[in-house]
């Protein structure tokens, strides 16, 4: 007499299979859900950014990373994916402030995406005269920062000397000047065209900015957004398989940073 094991129940198997089906189309789903929103973020409300070179120094450094804000300037082509030709100018546009950190395309390379300080407005005359930024004639203020006032930013000791700069709103930030004797330290003026910005680097020496005719004066339409905040920053001395000394390189001190 031979054993029998009990016979598979149909009804139990099928309901066995849908279930698995629609657990499996569950997960896509919330997967999907989970794409089409950090697209939508990153499209209409912020969008990652990282720094590859040093013309924002000592305020944005090599291998930082950072939250550009798309809703602080409204929207145009370049702050969609890929820039469609959907529409000109901006909708919902809000103006800038002299002072901000702003991301845009030049009109020269509408490809690039370069990030500098908007230090002038439609109207406002831009001068540099001994290496002192001038805006509609004043001066704007400087104070030289000793080596050991560095560190707290994260900048070591460099050429040159490091400056606070106070604009003629109150706006405060960090530059650094190598000598006040270069080309650009004498400079302008120039007076901001309608529905334009100029922009400069707060690495003051090393900067491709708008006192540069491969940069120029930048339409409002060309802006991306306002860099808000860093949200992770490194020191590449690391390399990425050296796990070990990833804690040395990063820079925590500056991950949370709002940027001035």
């Amino acid at each position: 007499m031979s054993n029998k094991g009990p016979d598979a129940d149909p009804e139990n198997s099928a309901e066995g299979s849908q279930s698995s089906t629609g657990a499996l189309l569950e997960t896509l789903r919330t997967v999907v859900i989970a794409v089409l929103i950090a697209l939508g973020v990153r499209t209409f409300a912020y969008e990652p950014f990282n720094i590859p070179s040093s013309s924002m120094e000592p305020t944005l450094l090599i291998g930082d990373y950072l939250f550009v804000s798309k809703l602080s300037y409204g929207y145009s082509k370049y702050s969609l994916p890929f820039s469609p030709n959907l529409f000109d100018g901006r909708v919902f546009f809000s103006q800038p402030e002299v002072g901000d950190v702003a991301v845009f395309r030049t009109p020269q390379d509408v490809k690039t995406d370069y990030i500098k300080r908007i230090v002038g407005l439609p109207g406002d005359e831009i001068a540099v005269r001994g290496g002192i930024l001038h805006i509609n004639g004043e001066p704007a203020k400087r104070e030289r920062l000793l080596p050991s006032e560095l560190e707290k930013y994260d900048y070591p000791s460099a050429q040159g000397a490091v400056y606070m700069e106070t604009l003629p709103n109150g706006r405060r930030h960090l530059i650094h000047e190598q000598v006040d004797t270069n080309p650009w330290d004498d400079w302008g003026p120039e007076v901001v065209q309608s529905g334009h910005f100029f922009a400069m680097g707060d690495n003051r020496d090393n900067s491709q900015d708008s006192r540069s005719r491969s940069v120029g004066q930048i339409p409002f339409e060309n802006l991306v957004g306002r860099a808000d905040v860093l949200f992770f920053s490194h020191d590449s001395s690391a390399s990425w398989w050296e796990v070990w000394r990833w804690p040395a390189a990063i820079r925590f001190g500056r991950i949370g940073d709002a940027i001035q």
